[in-house]
């Protein structure tokens, strides 16, 4: 039976590690072609191999995607290798926890140039493939310190809602010409770093995952799920929007907490 990513040919950047990694296992074995990026070369040639041992059509092409002739060569590498683009997933990020007016000037413009500037670069080379085929499909992890205020983010957040923004102007500006654009946005991830972090705060993760409304963290392969859907045909009228994919903490409405009344 076809996977629901059958003929589709993909980019996905940060694809060493993490949701990257998870996402390229998951577009190949739903029969998508893939072009893995990741700014660590031995991450992504180790995704690579997996995948090409179980039978994915699989190119590394390591690079850091905050320069924007990086994020051009992914594109044509997706056009050399497998003679397509439908599907650009720029996915790498990562954040810099710490309050604003502890944040250098260096220290912001690395997160807008790592969680902003690439996206623009990868959905602007992938827009130029997409433009002339009339079709295709661009995607960006955002964050839910995109969505809502997060102590210790403020750049972080600032980009990832720079990251929802630009998607929904993709969105709009290329609707007419066959190209979707979306935002998915994660939640906490039991990821190695996320769980170290954890360990340093008073009741560490027991604590942290009584305030999320499931209960849990959420993992990086549910994140690739929801990566697929909307790269699929099944999400062909979804366009613009961002998907929490959080155990509904967006949900949830920040207010002083109630105590009970003095007698």
């Amino acid at each position: 039976m076809p996977g629901r990513l059958a003929g589709k040919v993909a980019v996905i950047t940060g694809a060493g590690s993490g949701i990257g990694r998870a996402t390229a296992r998951r577009f190949t074995q739903e029969g998508a072609a893939l072009i893995a990026n990741d700014i660590a070369v031995d991450a992504v040639n180790e995704t690579v191999e997996e995948l090409v041992a179980q039978g994915a059509r699989a190119q590394a092409v390591p690079g850091d995607v905050t320069r924007a002739p990086v994020n051009k060569e992914l594109a044509q590498s997706a056009l050399d290798h497998f003679g397509a683009l439908d599907v650009f997933f720029c996915n790498a990020g990562g954040a810099l926890p710490k309050p604003m007016l502890e944040t250098s000037d260096e220290e912001y413009r690395a997160q807008l140039s790592l969680n902003l500037d690439a996206v623009w670069y990868g959905a602007q080379a992938a827009l130029r493939v997409m433009v002339e085929r009339g079709r295709g499909v661009v995607l960006a992890t955002s964050s839910g310190a995109g969505i809502g205020a997060t102590e210790g983010l403020p750049a972080y957040g600032a980009a990832k809602a720079g990251v929802i923004s630009l998607m929904r102007s993709i969105a709009f500006e290329f609707g007419r010409q066959g190209i979707r654009a979306n935002a998915i946005s994660p939640g906490p991830m039991g990821s190695e770093g996320f769980m170290s972090w954890l360990d340093t705060l008073d009741g560490g993760r027991e604590t942290f995952e009584t305030q999320i409304p499931m209960g849990r963290l959420g993992t990086s392969e549910e994140i690739a799920e929801a990566a697929v859907f909307l790269a699929s045909d099944e999400a062909r009228y979804v366009s613009g929007a961002v998907l929490p994919v959080d155990g509904a903490i967006h949900s949830t409405l920040a207010s002083p907490r109630t105590l009970p009344a003095e007698r």
